[in-house]
C-alpha cells in the first residue's frame, strides 16, 4: 500500500505547477533522477565540445561559408549524448542547429508525470551548456501533449504513427503478431502519437524562412523517431535518418527514407557497370574469409560465427545429409529491426517460414535445412525453431533445425546448399557469392539487383522453387551473375556506409582520438567531409569520380 501511496502522490504532484522544480531545487539540484538516464559524462565534457566547436565556427563563418537551418531531433540517453556531440559539430562548421528532444529514459515503461518533469528538468540543465551553438528545445515544453485532440493529426499521419507503434511492439518483444489492447502498444502510441503532434504543430507553426532546411533523425524506423520521420515527411520537409552498423568510424544514411531498409539503388545503379579494382577484389575476398573462420576484420567490431569453417564435408557428417538436393532455409531474427515491414507477398516472416516447412514436408526428394540466426543467443523471443516445429509437429527425417546455439558455422551450410532460401539475411548475399541459387521473400537491400531470384507472390515464390529443384542446371548462377554478387557486396560494405568519426556505441572513446577541433580541421574534412555535407540535407554524390 505504501508503494501504491508513493505513486498516486507522484501523478497527483505532476499536475502541479513547479511541483518537481522546487522538488528538484531542494532534494536533488542537477542530479539524475537514476543511474540509467545519467548525463553526467555529457556534461562534463560539454564545455570543452563548446569552445572547440566554437573556434571552428569562427573559421567558417570567416571563410563565408554558407550554413543550413537544422535540427536534429532525439530522444533516449544514448541517442541524446550522441546528438549533442553532433549538433555541435555541425554548427561549428557554420549551421544553425537545433536539438529537439524527449527525455526519456525507457520506451518500455510508463513514467509518472511528476518523474518525467524532474528528468526534463534535469536534461534541459544538462543541454544549456550547448548554447548559444546549438538550441535544445524539449518537445514536452511545446503544445500537443495527451490532453490535446487527436485529430489535430492529418489522418495518413495517424496511421503512420499506428504502424510505428506496431513496429516498437515488435522489436521490443521481439514478436510478429501484435496485441492492440496491450499495456505496451497503448503506451507506444501514447508516446508517439504526442511526440508526433508536437512537433507537427510546432514546425507548422514556423514561417518558412525559420523552417529547418534539413531533419535529421536516428534510425527513423522505431519508437519516437519513427514518429518523428512520419511526421517531417508528412510537412514535406527534407529529413535525413543516419544509423551505426557493424563497422566502426562508419555511418548509414538515407535521405528522404528509412535508413534501416538500407536504400542502396542509387549507389547501385551508377556503379553496378563498373568493374572492381584488384585492390577492390582483395578487400572484399578478405572480409568475406575473415566471415567464415570467424575471426574480427579491421573496423568491423563482431565476427558473424563462433566456429570457424569446419569444411563441407564434416557438416554433411553432422547432420547426417545425404546425396539429395539440400535446401538452405537462412532465417532472421523474428522482429529484428531488419525484416519490420519487409513484407512483399507474406503476411511476416513468421508466415513465410511456417509455409515454407509445410510445403518441404511433401518432398522427401531433397533434404531441408533451417538455420536459425546465431544472433538468437543474445535474444528474449520467441525462436525460429518453436516456429518451424509449431508448423511441422512431426518433424520430417529429411528435415535438419540447427539451432542458433549449435556448433556449427553457417559457411559450412552453404557450401553443401543447392539452393538458398532468405527472408532478409545477409547470408543470402553470400549465398550467391558461392554461386548458390538463392530464392529472396522480404524485400532485403540485395533484392532485385541481377543475381538473386524475387518473387512477388506465394504463386511465383513456389514456382521458383519448383524450378529450381527440378532444372537446377537451368537454375544455376553464372560466372557474370556471380561476380555481380561480388561487385554489390564490396559496394555495399565498403561504399554504402560513409566514414564519420563517432560511432554511437564508442563515441566518448572516439571522440578522444577525434575531438572536434580535429574532425572539424582541414584533415577531419578529408576524411569525413562527405558524411558532414550530407548529414546537412545534401544528397550522396552516387557518380563515378564522385566523393565515396
Amino acid at each position: 500500500m505504501a508503494l501504491l501511496s508513493k505513486k498516486g502522490i507522484k501523478w497527483v504532484l505532476g499536475e502541479l505547477p513547479l511541483s518537481a522544480e522546487l522538488y528538484m531545487q531542494v532534494r536533488h539540484p542537477g542530479k539524475p533522477l537514476s543511474r540509467s538516464f545519467s548525463l553526467k559524462r555529457l556534461q562534463e565534457v560539454l564545455p570543452e565540445w563548446q569552445a572547440q566547436a566554437e573556434a571552428a565556427r569562427r573559421r567558417s563563418l570567416g571563410s563565408g561559408q554558407a550554413g543550413r537551418r537544422l535540427l536534429v531531433f532525439s530522444t533516449l540517453r544514448y541517442w541524446i549524448e550522441h546528438a549533442a556531440l553532433l549538433g555541435l559539430a555541425l554548427a561549428g562548421l557554420g549551421h544553425t542547429v537545433t536539438l529537439a528532444y524527449l527525455p526519456y529514459g525507457n520506451w518500455r515503461k510508463p513514467m509518472a508525470r511528476f518523474d518525467l518533469r524532474r528528468q526534463s528538468l534535469y536534461t534541459r540543465q544538462v543541454l544549456a551548456l550547448l548554447m548559444p551553438l546549438v538550441r535544445p528545445l524539449s518537445l514536452l515544453d511545446l503544445p500537443g501533449g495527451p490532453q490535446r485532440a487527436q485529430n489535430l493529426l492529418p489522418a495518413s499521419l495517424e496511421e503512420a504513427i499506428e504502424l510505428v507503434s506496431e513496429r516498437d511492439v515488435q522489436y521490443t518483444l521481439q514478436v510478429e503478431e501484435v496485441d492492440k489492447e496491450s499495456e505496451l502498444f497503448k503506451l507506444r502510441m501514447k508516446r508517439n502519437c504526442h511526440a508526433a503532434r508536437s512537433l507537427y504543430g510546432w514546425l507548422r507553426s514556423l514561417p518558412a524562412s525559420q523552417r529547418p532546411q534539413a531533419v535529421l533523425i536516428p534510425n527513423g524506423s522505431i519508437l519516437e523517431l519513427g514518429a518523428a520521420f512520419q511526421t517531417v515527411r508528412i510537412l514535406g520537409l527534407p529529413a535525413v535518418t543516419y544509423e551505426f552498423g557493424e563497422q566502426r568510424q562508419r555511418i548509414w544514411l538515407a535521405n528522404e527514407a528509412e535508413v534501416m531498409h538500407q536504400p542502396t539503388q542509387d549507389l547501385w545503379q551508377s556503379r553496378k557497370d563498373l568493374a572492381l579494382s584488384a585492390s577492390q577484389w582483395e578487400q572484399v575476398k578478405s572480409l568475406y574469409t575473415s566471415r567464415q573462420k570467424a575471426s574480427p576484420w579491421e573496423n568491423f567490431a563482431r565476427r558473424w560465427q563462433e566456429l570457424p569453417s569446419q569444411g563441407g564435408q564434416q557438416v554433411r557428417q553432422a547432420l547426417g545429409l545425404d546425396s539429395r538436393p539440400v535446401v538452405l532455409l537462412a532465417a532472421n531474427v523474428i522482429g529484428d529491426s531488419l525484416t519490420l515491414g519487409r513484407q512483399v507477398f507474406s503476411r511476416s516472416m513468421t508466415e513465410w517460414l511456417q509455409r515454407s516447412v509445410s510445403y518441404f514436408a511433401g518432398r522427401n526428394d531433397v533434404q531441408l535445412v533451417v538455420r536459425v540466426h546465431p544472433g538468437e543467443r543474445y535474444t528474449r523471443g520467441p525462436s525460429v525453431a518453436d516456429v518451424v516445429r509449431a508448423a511441422q509437429p512431426e518433424w520430417p527425417v529429411h528435415f535438419h533445425l540447427v539451432a542458433a546455439q549449435d556448433e556449427v558455422n553457417t559457411y559450412d551450410l552453404v557450401e553443401v546448399a543447392d539452393l538458398g532460401l532468405v527472408y532478409t539475411t545477409t547470408v543470402g548475399l553470400e549465398m550467391a557469392m558461392s554461386g548458390v541459387p538463392v530464392i529472396v521473400a522480404g524485400q532485403t537491400h540485395y533484392r532485385g539487383k541481377g543475381f538473386t531470384h524475387d518473387p512477388d507472390t506465394w504463386e511465383a515464390y513456389f514456382r521458383a522453387i519448383q524450378q529450381a529443384l527440378a532444372t537446377p542446371r537451368a537454375f544455376r548462377m553464372d560466372q557474370a551473375q556471380v561476380e555481380l554478387a561480388w561487385n554489390y557486396a564490396y559496394r555495399f560494405f565498403f561504399e554504402y556506409p560513409l566514414p564519420f568519426p563517432w560511432h554511437l556505441l564508442y563515441f566518448m572513446e572516439e571522440v578522444k582520438t577525434w575531438p572536434i577541433r580535429r574532425a572539424l580541421s582541414t584533415e577531419g574534412q578529408a576524411a569525413f567531409g562527405e558524411a558532414y555535407r550530407c548529414l546537412a540535407g545534401e544528397p550522396r554524390n552516387w557518380g563515378v569520380g564522385g566523393r565515396l
